[in-house]
């Protein structure tokens, strides 16, 4: 199959490395082209537009960050849209606003053009390993047609609902991700400053309801202070700022995600948001007070 990728960044490039492994023909485009260099060795064909990757795939991934960056790729001039043949399906893998998911896809139907919502969680190791849960969004029939494709990228593919839904609930995890970091750093620096060592803490904490992936995961990667990035700390910032403004539109009250928001904030505030998101550590322990 000829599919196209468009977003060859830490996440799309091993994602579509994995889709050209399993016997398909790749059209890429990217605005560096540094970022083309690691698909030297597989069928791709390298182009000077999304327009012209357009012109020769069944269907088009794009892995980018954020939604005005989607829309650019998607529908301005020498956009997707421009060079769409009849069919066309377009899987938009960034983490967007729900709305604007819907609004793209609107747009995109009127020209008639399919499109799916899929953003992922795992980060990078998940991207690599091919171990990413895919929430989806869009049409049940155009969801099985991509499903094939999803399952070399990822283990858990969902489709949730309509257009928006995979974002949706790719906003939820981010919530529950973001709080549970917070939570673990929180826990460390507490721990650190009355003098326990948090290791033993995390130890102990694995085989109680306190249990969690993060917990053993990225608690780790604070142990090992390793900031490292797997999920950047301003891509988190980022997606806590959607999480947020969809909150406004809909009049909801979300304590812990607003608290953890403004964490966030903070970190890439302070210089830290090339760093993985467990610089969260970081950031407690620069304004705690000493040890007692």
């Amino acid at each position: 199959m000829n599919i196209g990728f468009i977003g060859l960044g830490l996440m799309g490039r091993p994602l579509a490395l994995h889709l050209a492994r399993a016997g398909h023909t790749l059209h890429l485009w990217a605005r560096r082209p540094a970022s083309l260099e690691p698909f030297t060795d597989v069928a791709a064909h390298a182009h000077v537009s999304a327009a012209q990757v357009a012109q020769h795939a069944e269907i088009i991934f794009i892995m980018v960050a954020d939604a005005p960056d989607v829309r650019a790729v998607a529908l301005e001039d020498d956009g997707i849209a421009a060079g769409a043949r009849p069919g066309l399906i377009i899987v938009d893998m960034s983490t967007i606003n729900p709305n604007a998911a819907r609004e793209i896809g609107a747009e995109l139907a009127a020209k008639g053009i399919e499109f799916l919502d899929a953003p992922v969680s795992g980060g990078e190791i998940g991207a690599i390993n091919a171990a990413l849960t895919i929430m989806v969004g869009g049409k049940p029939e155009v969801f099985e047609k991509v499903k094939p494709l999803f399952e070399k990228m990822g283990k858990s593919i969902t489709l949730i609902g309509d257009i928006g839904a995979g974002q949706v609930a790719k906003a939820c995890n981010q919530i529950l991700t973001g709080v549970g970091v917070a939570a673990v750093a929180e826990a460390f620096n507490f721990a650190a400053k009355s003098g326990v060592d948090p290791a033993r803490v995390r130890e102990a904490l694995l085989g109680g309801f306190a249990y969690s992936r993060i917990l053993e995961n990225h608690g780790q990667r604070m142990l090992d202070r390793n900031f490292k990035p797997g999920f950047k700390a301003w891509m988190h910032q980022k997606d806590l700022r959607i999480v947020m403004e969809e909150a406004h539109r809909l009049g909801l009250m979300l304590p812990a995600a607003a608290a953890t928001a403004q964490l966030f904030n903070a970190i890439v505030g302070s210089g830290m948001g090339e760093e993985d998101s467990v610089a969260a550590l970081k950031l407690l322990e620069r304004i705690s007070a000493p040890e007692q």
